[in-house]
């Protein structure tokens, strides 16, 4: 069989795709912590020798723009330092690929006939990286340094022994070194999963073939990605909104974007957004390529492997050390605000010249809850880390869907309550949909969701960050906006303290309870021009009441 035949071409390509499923798989299977055997709060993948995406196994959607950037970061550090069975780490948010400081990633370069032809790489939440607070998520920091440690790429592995040095370092410096340690070692484990079968596939075809179709892959994927931007309208778009934070801190802090489609370019512009804050909802210049790039995926709507060469004609501009491109020793352990405020804004600016493609407004918020305390029934510490589902905007012609994480976040899931109950100091007094009468419209949002937690041991503490606290997801094209976040804390004495939208450390004790409420997403058209039988539907499900549906959507019902 000829090696450049499209059959082999077809081969390679599907195994590439295999590697990172089978990457994926591999962590998850030997991973020690919930958030990411079970919420697969990580991703993983190859680049090419130069550090291009080539394949991703993904659950946070968000990652799939860290990976590349993280290894060009070990590619310009590590030019002529690279050595077979080397792993290197890295988390921090201003070199390549960064978000927080809970997000590490590892870099292992691949070896084919003494050179490196590949990269193999994931990034994954780690439940504990230090700083000041249990969780690493640290709602009122002022700066990076009380955030956790800071990995800036170095060797974890060199020539494949084990840096015992850098190991005991990340095991001082966190609070539960057995899930932290475990994490690590469970994503060494799918780094070599990785580049055992990249190694297999160049044995079976040749490292020049399998390079070749790669270079092809990227060359047709930018190919693609043109021949989409040529049914986007041309011109400029623009939008505004805010990113919230704690109100004691300052805020809300503004945000804009200018959108220019040409032939051949995307240009997402945010110069003019607040200037970076001493309060850790910023995100470096990283964070945003992040997520923007996950908005422009949403608008391309690729249906194969995501490659580098999608993202050729994006270019991102912003002012330096702005909120949604910071520099340090800006604090980012909320980064997510800004670059998912900053990702939807181009959503907002083109949602109403491109209603086939995009929706109302969602969630936006990852609604992130950290909750620690100790263990009625072990005595153990526990820790709780864990974002939340909300409501996406309804569109053209359909409902928004209920229950579903934000842009962010893609395919991963809740915590369940079985595991939650069994691991955690908690009971789950409620998880269901929320009763509101948000996001009505010819199309009506999907709803966010109320999950309680009951407190079973004393001195539990609270930290969370609930974005569309005070500005709702917006409606569109005569659709009503949907619902605001809201948490509220129920004290076993009847006080009821709330509601609010951010938390840090709030004390809680045995009996209290912690209702966290997430936005419901913003309705599509006129709500008098919806189908009086959906009407008579979303009654009977308990989205809107018998008065809601006459005021809102004209229907009255009868008794029957």
């Amino acid at each position: 069989m000829n090696n450049n035949s499209p059959f082999v071409n077809e081969v390679i390509k599907d195994s590439l795709l295999s590697i990172g499923d089978e990457m994926f798989a591999a962590l998850a299977r030997t991973s020690m912590s919930p958030i990411i055997y079970e919420v697969l709060d990580y991703a993983c993948g190859l680049t090419d020798a130069q550090g291009n995406l080539v394949s991703q196994g993904n659950g946070v959607t968000s990652f799939i723009g860290m990976l590349s950037p993280m290894v060009k970061s070990v590619i310009a550090d590590h030019k002529d330092d690279l050595y077979e069975g080397d792993i290197i780490i890295i988390n921090d948010p201003y070199t390549g690929g960064g978000s927080h400081l809970s997000d590490v990633g590892l870099v292992m370069p691949i070896f084919s006939d003494g050179k490196i032809v590949a990269f193999s790489a994931n990034k994954g939440h780690w439940t504990e990286v230090g700083g000041k607070d249990p969780g690493s998520f640290t709602n009122d920091a002022t700066e990076i340094y009380q955030e956790g440690i800071q990995l800036p790429g170095v060797k974890l592995f060199e020539k494949g022994k084990l840096n015992k040095a850098v190991e005991k370092i990340i095991s001082t410096n966190v609070r539960l070194p057995k899930l932290s340690i475990g994490d690590m070692w469970a994503q060494v484990a799918a780094l070599r999963t990785g580049a055992k079968r990249f190694v297999e596939l160049c044995n079976s075809y040749g490292s020049d073939t399998v390079t070749d179709v790669i270079d092809n892959l990227i060359k047709s994927s930018e190919t693609y990605a043109l021949k989409e931007l040529a049914l986007l309208p041309r011109g400029s778009f623009e939008a505004e909104d805010f990113i919230e934070g704690d109100p004691k801190k300052g805020g809300p802090y503004n945000i804009k974007v200018k959108v220019t489609i040409t032939d051949d370019e995307f240009i997402c512009d945010y110069r003019g957004s607040h200037p970076q804050v001493t309060n850790p909802v910023n995100c470096s210049y990283y964070g945003l390529v992040a997520s923007v790039r996950v908005m422009f995926l949403a608008i391309l709507r690729p249906k194969f492997n995501i490659t580098e060469g999608l993202f050729k004609p994006l270019r991102i501009i912003t002012d330096k050390q702005s909120i949604v491109s910071a520099e340090r020793p800006a604090p980012v352990s909320m980064n997510f605000e800004a670059r998912l405020g900053g990702a939807e804004l181009i959503w907002k600016a083109l949602a109403p010249s491109l209603p086939d493609r995009l929706s109302a407004g969602h969630l936006l918020s990852v609604c992130s809850v950290t909750l620690s305390g100790v263990h009625p029934d072990t005595n153990d510490d526990f820790l709780i880390v864990e974002p939340s589902v909300g409501g996406w905007g309804a569109g053209d012609n359909h409902d928004g869907q209920g229950g579903q994480f934000c842009m962010g976040d893609g395919e991963t899931y809740n915590v369940p309550i079985e595991v939650a109950e069994i691991k955690y100091g908690v009971r789950v007094k409620e998880y269901s949909f929320r009763d509101d009468s948000s996001g009505a419209g010819e199309f009506i949002g999907g709803k966010g969701v109320v999950r309680s937690y009951e407190i079973l041991s004393d001195k539990q503490h609270l930290s969370a960050s609930y974005g569309r606290f005070s500005f709702k997801p917006w409606g569109m094209n005569g659709g009503n906006d949907g619902a605001s976040s809201l948490i509220k804390v129920y004290r076993k004495d009847g006080e009821i303290v709330g509601p609010f939208g951010v938390s840090t450390r709030m004390e809680l004790n045995k009996g209290d309870v912690a209702q966290l409420v997430t936005p419901s997403g913003g309705g599509y058209g006129d709500p008098k021009l919806r189908d009086k039988g959906k009407v008579k539907l979303d009654v009977k499900n308990e989205f809107f009441s018998e008065e809601e549906a006459e005021k809102l959507f004209d229907v009255r019902l009868n008794d029957d």
